[in-house]
């Protein structure tokens, strides 16, 4: 019979002494998501804003394929990404596979449409209120995307923190290309996963306190940014 009472209390005791594998877990899991949203954001705001301006045959298909991605499942992206990277895909000379690039890579393919996308709406909105200013400044499309994706730069940081949420929660994708290797590619999703299917409960539970914790976090960020942004252009 499970004690959760004892399992709650050892959770919180490894939390409260920074336990050695829980703080290794969750840095990896940080580092990994940081990077795979920070390069999301320079592949996906630059994307989203130029199929918001643009013009081209196409651009409705392409728009409704970015949006579609968005609800790309996981382990679909992972086991494309595991086929690319293994030894006999196109990739597997570099030996990516099994290892943090892999997850990184995972998780930027999954943020970029939510970052794109996002992009994509709030740089249209603003292009049908500034398009008259940036034509009688004669402004170049890439000064027109920098000048817009500046002025929406609160917005889009709260798309970037939702993609992070995003990142921080994915187990599917990072499940099948990092292998959940212990002390290499164990994440918080993918511990939690494996702990508990083996009954450690208290790690399991240490490891979503701590995961529920950053979501709150990032949730509270996302507020105070709409808040300095309300005070911003009050």
């Amino acid at each position: 019979m499970i004690d959760f009472a004892d399992a709650f209390g050892t959770a919180l005791r490894m939390i409260a002494r920074l336990d050695r594998e829980l703080i290794e877990i969750v840095s990896l899991s940080l580092r990994v998501s940081v990077a795979a949203v920070l390069l999301a954001a320079v592949l996906g705001l630059p994307l989203g804003a130029a199929l918001a301006l643009a013009r081209f045959p196409g651009r409705g298909a392409a728009i409704a394929i970015l949006n579609a991605l968005m609800g790309l499942p996981p382990v679909v992206l992972g086991l494309v990404l595991y086929l690319v990277l293994s030894r006999a895909g196109p990739l597997g000379s570099f030996d990516l596979l099994f290892s943090p690039a892999a997850m990184m890579l995972a998780q930027m393919l999954l943020v970029i449409p939510i970052v794109a996308a996002l992009a994509r709406q709030v740089i249209e909105d603003l292009w049908a209120e500034y398009t008259d200013l940036l034509r009688s400044l004669r402004a170049t499309l890439p000064q027109a995307v920098r000048t817009l994706l500046w002025d929406a730069r609160f917005s889009l940081v709260t798309g970037l923190l939702a993609g992070f949420g995003r990142a921080t929660s994915e187990v599917g994708a990072i499940l099948i290309v990092g292998g959940n290797i212990a002390h290499v590619t164990r994440t918080m999703t993918t511990a939690i996963t494996l702990e508990t299917s083996k009954g450690n409960f208290a790690l399991a539970l240490a490891l979503g306190f701590c995961l529920l914790a950053l979501s709150l976090l990032v949730s509270l960020t996302a507020q105070g940014v709409q808040h300095l942004a309300q005070r911003r252009y009050a």
